[in-house]
């Protein structure tokens, strides 16, 4: 006894690491009571599977007699343990009996449990085993270094590594002792969580009666990112004869079912009480349910996958790990997933097979992709995703390989709706060519050509490629590229069109012009997209798309010959012009100003013909009587151009060349060069800052005149810019501080104003009075007598203005002989209006300088009084008399005393009027005596000249009068409009000695 207690004693002493077989030899097989070796091989838990799996056999091995007892009390035929013949044993005689020996209750429950524990022990083992098998076969897939053949040191790898096998075997995951008491299904979900699927297998094998009621638990501990091909025998089928989820098949490790496992003897166990110490034994299998009341519907099914590719789709983004769920979904016969399947598919050549570019980044590339985006998307959105990063290089396969799979599907799956769309694929296909880069497109026709098989070309139509060409060479805004056009225009096709095709090409012509207005921007439609223009190609025939080819041939021809003169235009722009006479009239100035003002770039004369040879080409029309860019100009409208640009680029070296060498190809009549060297020289005068024709634009418009044959119109245009020229040296102002503009001298109507500007802004400028003349006659007016007249009356009035009377004399005189020849060159009796203002404006002169009561020479004031009594109307005539004989009264008295005080000097012939005046003064009346005018005669006069004056473009007397003889300021313009009041000597007299006053000496003489 006393051994007894001390091996009991000894046993409870020891740690679970610390048992080994020699202990369980030693202190449990020894002893009698069998509750007590039971409940000690049930209590212990050791890492060694050799010891744990004796003591679970030991344990067993005593809870054997409790089985044979429970079955002789129940007069059941004495059979080995693990016979099932007692499967219907009444569960209330069991009960009875578990109640009654408390004992073999307590057996039966701790073999129950050490019976479970002998399954996950051997599965444990078969975990082992895989592993080790598992390790092995990675070791001998290793590659072997070639070098390394004759490796010395291979045999003690070799021994290394069958020493660290037998040292260190390969361990499961989870401990021995973790393994056998912790959750089954707890130990399940973390081999899925961390994907030891081989582990798993073993489980879900062996205990599927305890873990296939969460086996959807189970595969959501499966990490989303990791392969459904490692798992795929986990995953759910689907079985069509039953319509609902296939059972799992199970096998067991013991192929009997032990007699504690029945259901009645579950029953009657849970129904006994026990100590507290077996509730932590009881078995969970008897709550389990059989498979049968747990599968899943197909609906159901189809519901897991799907909401599964959204976990992994939304959680990690790998759409080839969702796509190849539904791939072993579709694989194991779960219905509904073969769209979601052409989704992922679709889904995953765009992640994955999409090329991308090296600099690609958008909006769009930023998003995640997840089939909510996908369904959203229309398919035309879909096609750019697919091409958005494609290249000329890659376009064509990138179509073949991404666009060409999505196409076949959207059309499968019409067809499957029951809407069938046989033009579906090709409608996406143009609309995505229509919106790509021209180099974009130009690959994808390259792949289309006509001469390829059919089944190698991605637009398969000849008349589709056609149609697609014009529609997006016309609806291109490119002005540079003209090498990709025409890299389109050589993959279309040429076909063989016979006789009685006209009509056809009637029609082309007439879509081409319709097409033409609607290409034209207009408040109600700014601009047509390629969409719209293919509306007018698209209902030609064969014949009508060859005529419109040809057209388009012409009109690349005619872009490529605008790009090269750095002129380029727009294909549209061909078709807008084609019946616009002025906008082809101003391309072809654009064409000729442009390539002028870039005419450094061009060399000698052979430069500019190869320009006149393109513009030339422009008008004519082809071989098909298609015209050209310019075909509604002439040759020699164009011809005239062409010259007009020579001229404004100031190249007038090379127009002299091309129009006098013996091989010059430009030939235009005389009268029409003049003109546009006219024009030409006019535009470089009107765009002229400085008036100085030595530099700048105006010597430009100078040096323009000399490129024709001499004429009197060249001449008269060189006199009008040299006169701008002199007028600029008298520095002018159109406004204070802003000298005059040759802009504003060319529009001045009245340039005698022009002259009047000179005399009263330079003072000196009357001293030279035949500059002043010179300047008049290159203003255009060298003919014109009465302008001469008039200027001569303006540097009159100026230098009286300055006292200067010597000039102003003998500028009187010039005008007086500018009259009388104009009144001998006129007929007689005949009334000229050119004489009479001619006339008027000298007499007024003459008057104003021969009353001037500070001009001291008499004889010279008799002599201009005289002249304007001989000039005058009859009716001013009494006007004039009055200071003509106060200043012939003023002549006999200083003859009077020159006479007393020199009576030796020889007298002076006293200057008698004209014979023409002593006619006209016979011819007075005796009763029209100057003496009983209510006016007097110098104011009448004064006024007669302000009136002719006022029709004058200066200001005659305008300017103010410094330095008098009397010291003060006194103004011109106040003598003209001031009379003789007709107050008598004395008064007069009197007013002399004051200071300030006018000269009114010359209007006191009434008698």
């Amino acid at each position: 006894m006393a051994f007894a207690e001390s091996s009991y004693t000894r046993w409870e002493t020891l740690k679970d690491e610390q048992v080994t077989l020699s202990d369980i030899e030693h202190f449990l097989t020894p002893a009698n009571d069998d509750l007590w070796v039971a409940a000690a091989c049930v209590d212990r838990f050791v890492s060694d599977e050799l010891v744990q799996r004796s003591l679970i056999e030991l344990g067993i091995k005593r809870t054997s007699p409790a089985v044979e007892r429970c079955k002789e009390v129940l007069l059941l035929p004495s059979k080995a343990p693990g016979s099932s013949d007692a499967v219907n044993v009444p569960k209330e005689l069991l009960s009875v009996h578990f109640n009654d020996t408390s004992e073999d209750a307590q057996l039966c429950q701790i073999r129950t449990t050490l019976l479970e524990r002998l399954d996950r022990l051997s599965s444990f083992a078969e975990i082992r085993k895989e592993l080790l098998a598992k390790k092995r076969d990675e070791e001998v897939e290793q590659p072997i270094d070639e070098e390394w053949e004759d490796d010395p040191w291979e045999g003690e790898r070799e021994t290394s590594t069958h020493t660290h096998d037998a040292a260190s075997p390969v361990q499961p995951p989870i401990p021995l002792e973790d393994f056998m008491v912790e959750d089954i299904l707890d130990i399940a979900c973390f081999f899925a969580s961390q994907e030891y699927f081989d582990a798993l297998r073993t489980l879900l094998t062996y205990h599927s009666s305890s873990l296939w009621p969460s086996r959807l638990t189970i595969l959501k501990s499966i990490p989303y990112h990791s392969n459904p091909s490692d798992y795929r025998d986990f995953l759910p089928a689907y079985d069509t004869t039953t319509d609902q989820e296939l059972a799992n098949p199970s096998r067991k490790w013991r192929m009997v079912e032990d007699w504690v496992e029945s259901p009645d003897v579950q029953a009657a166990l849970s129904q006994t009480k026990l100590p507290a110490v077996f509730e932590a034994l009881h078995s969970t299998s008897a709550d389990i349910f059989p498979q049968g009341s747990q599968l899943l519907s197909a609906q159901q099914l189809t519901s897991w996958y799907q909401k599964r590719v959204d976990q992994i789709i939304s959680s990690t983004g790998m759409l080839d790990t969702a796509l190849s769920l539904v791939q072993h979904g579709g694989s194991l016969g779960i219905p509904g997933l073969d769209e979601l399947g052409e989704d992922l598919s679709l889904m995953t050549r765009l992640v994955y097979d999409v090329t991308q570019g090296q600099n690609a980044s958008n909006a769009q590339d930023d998003e995640d992709w997840t089939l909510a985006r996908w369904r959203r998307m229309e398919p035309s959105q879909v096609v750019g995703a697919y091409l958005a990063h494609s290249t000329a290089d890659t376009i064509a396969k990138d179509i073949s390989r991404l666009v060409m799979p999505y196409l076949f599907v959207l059309e499968s799956r019409s067809e499957r709706a029951g809407r069938p769309d046989p033009d579906l694929p090709n409608r996406l296909l143009h609309n995505y060519v229509l919106d790509a880069p021209l180099d974009i497109v130009a690959a994808i026709f390259e792949a289309s050509k006509p001469t390829f098989p059919p089944a190698q070309r991605l637009i398969k139509d000849d008349k589709d490629i056609a149609r697609l060409a014009l529609t997006c060479l016309y609806g291109s805004n490119s002005l540079t590229e003209w090498m990709t056009m025409s890299r389109i225009f050589e993959c279309l096709p040429a076909w063989d069109i016979g006789a009685g095709t006209e009509d056809d090409a009637d029609e082309a012509d007439a879509t081409i012009l319709s097409l033409g207005q609607f290409v034209t921007p207009s408040t109600a439609h700014p601009q047509c997209g390629p969409a719209d223009l293919l509306l007018f190609f698209k209902p030609l025939p064969v014949a009508s798309l060859s005529r419109a080819l040809d057209i388009l041939d012409v009109h690349l021809e005619s872009g490529e010959i605008f790009a090269r003169w750095n002129v380029p235009a727009p294909l549209r722009w061909f078709l807008q012009s084609a019946g616009n006479v002025t906008e082809q009239r101003a391309w072809a100035n654009r064409m000729a100003r442009r390539t002028g003002a870039a005419a450094d770039k061009l060399g000698d004369s052979e430069d500019w013909e190869w320009l006149l040879d393109d513009m030339l080409k422009l008008c004519g029309t082809n071989e098909s009587g298609l015209r050209s860019a310019f075909g509604l100009l002439t040759e020699e409208e164009v011809s005239s151009i062409f010259f007009s640009g020579i001229l404004s680029s100031g190249r007038f070296d090379v127009a002299r060349d091309l129009l006098y060498s013996k091989h010059g190809k430009l030939s235009l009549n005389p009268s029409k060069i003049e003109d546009l060297c006219l024009a030409a020289s006019r535009e470089f005068y009107d765009n002229a800052s400085s008036a100085n024709y030595k530099v700048g634009d105006m010597k430009l418009a100078y040096d323009c005149l000399g490129v024709p044959a001499p004429s009197d119109r060249l001449t008269k245009e060189r006199d009008f810019i040299e006169a701008t020229s002199r007028l600029s040296s008298f520095n002018i102002m159109s406004r204070p501080g802003i000298p005059i503009s040759p802009i504003e001298i060319r529009l001045t109507k009245d340039r005698l104003s022009l002259i009047s500007h000179v005399l009263s802004s330079n003072a000196d400028a009357y001293k030279h009075a035949q500059v002043i003349l010179d300047l008049l006659h290159k203003l255009g007016l060298r003919d014109d007598v009465v302008a001469e007249v008039k200027t001569l009356a303006m540097i009159s009035d100026a230098a009286l203005q300055a006292e200067d009377f010597t000039r102003a004399f003998d500028t009187n005189q010039r005008m007086i002989d500018a009259v009388f020849k104009l009144r001998s060159a006129t007929s007689s009796g005949a009334e000229d209006p050119r004489l009479q203002e001619a006339s008027e404006v000298c007499w007024l002169a003459c008057f104003q300088l021969g009353r001037h009561p500070e001009f001291p020479d008499v004889e010279q004031k008799l002599t201009l009084l005289g002249r304007a009594l001989e000039l005058c109307p009859a009716d001013k005539l009494n006007d004039i008399l009055t200071p003509w004989r106060r200043v012939e009264q003023e002549s006999l008295e200083a003859r009077k005393e020159r006479l007393a005080n020199h009576s030796a000097r020889p007298k002076r012939a006293v200057t008698k009027p004209v014979s023409s005046l002593q006619s006209r003064l016979n011819n007075l009346h005796a009763s029209a005596s100057p003496l009983i005018n209510a006016e007097d005669a110098a104011a009448l006069a004064g006024r007669a000249f302000n009136r002719v004056a006022s029709n004058f473009p200066f200001r005659v007397g305008g300017r103010d009068r410094s330095e008098s003889r009397g010291g003060q300021v006194r103004s011109r313009s106040r003598e003209v409009h001031r009379g003789l009041d007709g107050e008598d000597v004395s008064i007069q007299a009197s007013r002399v000695l004051q200071r300030g006053i006018g000269w009114l000496l010359g209007a006191d003489d009434e008698s």
